[in-house]
């Protein structure tokens, strides 16, 4: 018996196919003219994923679908997605250690992982973001049950900060580590408000970066 692997490639969609502030009628926004501090990982994208009903459960990863990595905007397809390799290869090795540490997961729920620019200033969030970049996802586990809220790790009969406190704390554990060089990035944790759940904020920016509640 012998193991194989299934090889998923996507071609990009060049930018400079996209008119003004939209790529073939999806919204995409305006990706900032100067770079952050000067910075080569904040450089616009070459060209984007299109993503269709027939692609979008597509794996990018052994755990991870194309899907789950789209911007959250209202919108019919195709839709189009930047997505970092390292980001992905990084949520598996979380999942890994998650699992190892007693926390059975088969994926994350991504709450929010690429967003366009349009969409990203429309949320009022920061306009460097990670997340217009394809490097960024804000995840939490969903397992018991399903019901897209931070799953009670501690088992306090409450979904709260200390359930994405655990996340958190494992993911940081790996710095350090010489095989983690390579996703180096933002980690943050966030309480529970109105409008979403308890969630932990992961990146691949190359560096280390910590924040949060």
């Amino acid at each position: 018996m012998t193991d194989s692997m299934s090889l998923n490639i996507f071609v990009m969609v060049p930018k400079k196919h996209q008119q003004g502030e939209y790529l073939n009628g999806y919204r995409i926004g305006n990706y900032p003219k100067i770079l952050f501090k000067g910075l080569s990982q904040y450089k616009p994208p070459r060209g984007f994923v299109e993503v269709t009903a027939d692609n979008a459960d597509t794996p990018v990863s052994p755990h991870f679908r194309l899907k789950q990595f789209l911007c959250k905007q209202n919108g019919g397809y195709p839709k189009y997605l930047v997505l970092k390799e390292a980001l992905p290869l990084k949520m598996e090795l979380i999942l890994q250690r998650l699992n190892a540490k007693g926390y059975r997961c088969e994926s994350f729920h991504v709450m929010s992982g690429y967003r366009t620019p349009y969409y990203n200033k429309a949320i009022g969030n920061v306009k460097y973001s990670r997340h217009i970049y394809g490097g960024a996802a804000d995840i939490f586990l969903d397992e018991n049950p399903k019901d897209k809220m931070m799953d009670d790790l501690n088992q306090d009969g409450k979904s709260d900060y200390k359930d994405a406190a655990i996340i958190y704390e494992i993911i940081d554990e790996l710095y350090g580590k010489p095989y983690y060089v390579k996703f180096l990035g933002g980690l943050a944790r966030y309480k529970k408000t109105a409008n979403h759940g308890p969630f932990v904020h992961l990146d691949v920016r190359g560096r280390r970066a910590r924040w949060g509640d």
